[in-house]
């Protein structure tokens, strides 16, 4: 007789593509009438703004750009020029054919740009993009689960707490803000913005989260001095889920910066507009239960095995990685220092997951002789995580707080922070009851004894009722076990 199995589906978001690319894009820029001849190159600096993300049928595309600004020094003339620029760029990543679309979560960092002269009034400016795109996509997994089953079948039921994706969103804001520079700005040289994420969480079927945004500008003064003026703007947003949730569901904000535009105003303070996206990505523990074994003491039990797959969550970790970099030059000042990280590398060693890490400085500086310069200074860290074969690892990289530069024996000591956001997943592969058929019931052997004397071993048990005949809710009446016996224990079983 086949039995009726009743279908329960598990929801859950699954990434099905996705990756970091690099791409590198030129501009050649002419400065404009009025501008002294170009003698001398800076530096470049740069701000990544994205436009868009779309979800094609067969591939996702993103549009984004690298905001420039070029430093330079007359040939004929004193102080320096600032220059801007604007680099776009565009990104494809292939899909699994699907007929839904999903949610694309997506990281930018602005790995290196750099500018030269062509002429005494023309730049080359090279940037290089690094940008992280996820494909998520809404899935399930059915789970069959055996309907009235005969009274003597036992079943063996097994839950394992999953922790799964669930859902992908994201919240675009405009911040405004009236900002008073510490001095009076003659000409502002260069800028970008950086959000952070302090605080998230889940409430009230919202993703809420605060921040700031550290906005970081250098400027020229009234002297001719080059000058830094660091502001941070504050933020507090929140977005609806589509779901609610009972358990307390982990979540991660991924922000972007979609917009930046900073103007002065008639009284010497500067309005900074600002668009900013905040993404979210929301896992929670999901409990699967499963039919995994059945028998019958009295008739006979066939059933098909299937394996089930979800996409687990091993464990998630955040920590923050400290560059540091020595740089053997004669400086008088240091003026200003960046640091630009990219994306991490991962690789499988006998030893786990080794990740690689690098990034660069970007140190504006006087010389001894009082001359602006500026010196590019590549960074690399390395760190191990144990982790197996059949682990996958995603590293985010967040650029946080400003970084620094002490004096060293022979010249300068750079500092700088980043947040590595780590997350291990897996194919979960678990095993379950996909159908069974049970036989007509037998009489009972009249020569089979009605209690024997078996030695636990390291079975459970199910295992021991299942090789004797027995249930295990006879067995730990029997011996008064609530719970599974030692290793080893004689038990008493029930077979009749």
């Amino acid at each position: 007789m086949e039995m009726q199995f009743d279908k329960i589906s598990v929801p859950y978001l699954e990434k099905i593509a996705g990756g970091a690319k690099t791409q590198e894009q030129t501009l050649e820029l002419r400065i404009s009438d009025g501008m002294p001849d170009i003698g001398r190159v800076l530096g470049a600096w740069g701000q990544v703004i994205v436009r868009g993300k779309e979800w094609h049928k067969d591939q996702m595309t993103v549009s984004c750009g690298v905001m420039a600004q070029v430093l330079y020094v007359p040939e004929d003339a004193d102080g320096v020029r600032s220059v801007d620029g604007w680099l776009p760029f565009t990104m494809k990543w292939e899909l699994p054919d699907s007929p839904h679309d999903g949610k694309i979560v997506l990281s930018c960092l602005l790995k290196g740009i750099d500018a030269r002269s062509t002429s005494a009034r023309k730049l080359m400016v090279r940037a290089t993009l690094s940008a992280s795109a996820e494909a998520w996509l809404q899935g399930n997994t059915e789970i069959e689960t055996p309907m009235e089953l005969p009274d003597d079948v036992e079943i063996l039921t097994e839950s394992y707490p999953l922790q799964l994706p669930k859902e992908a969103g994201e919240k675009a804001f405009l911040l405004e803000e009236q900002l008073t520079p510490p001095t009076k700005i003659e000409k502002m040289l260069y800028y970008h913005l950086q959000p952070e994420i302090l605080e998230k969480k889940v409430m009230a079927g919202k993703v809420v989260f605060r921040g700031v945004c550290a906005l970081h500008t250098v400027y020229l003064a009234e002297d001719d001095g080059v000058r830094v003026w660091d502001t941070d703007v504050p933020f507090s947003q929140y977005a609806d889920l589509d779901d609610s949730y009972d358990q307390n569901p982990a979540v991660a904000v991924i922000p972007c910066v979609t917009g930046l535009d900073l103007e002065p105003d008639e009284n010497g303070d500067w309005l900074l507009k600002a668009g900013i996206l905040g993404q979210y990505l929301l896992s929670e523990q999901t409990v699967v239960t499963l039919a995994s074994d059945a028998y019958s003491p009295a008739r006979s039990v066939d059933f098909a095995q299937q394996e089930l797959a979800f996409p687990a969550i091993l464990e998630q970790d955040q920590q923050t990685v400290h560059a540091e970099q020595p740089v053997l030059l004669d400086v008088r000042e240091v003026v200003d220092v960046t640091f630009l990280p990219a994306f991490c590398e991962t690789e499988h060693t006998e030893d786990g997951m080794q990740i690689a890490m690098t990034g660069q400085f970007q140190t504006l500086y006087y010389d001894a002789e009082g001359e602006l310069g500026s010196v590019v200074t590549p960074w690399k860290g390395e760190k191990q995580i144990n982790a197996g074969e059949n682990v996958a690892m995603d590293v985010r990289v967040f650029p946080a707080g400003k970084p620094q530069a002490a004096p060293g024996a022979d010249g300068m000591l750079l500092r700088a922070d980043m947040v590595t956001d780590t997350v291990s997943s897996a194919r979960e592969g678990l095993s379950a009851i996909g159908g069974m058929q049970v036989g007509e019931s037998e009489k009972p052997n009249p020569n089979r004894p009605s209690l024997v004397i078996c030695r636990k071993g390291n079975r459970r048990l199910w295992d021991v009722a299942k090789q004797t005949g027995s249930t295990v809710e006879k067995i730990m009446a029997a011996n008064r076990l609530e719970g599974e016996p030692d290793e080893g224990q004689v038990l008493l079983i029930p077979v009749s």
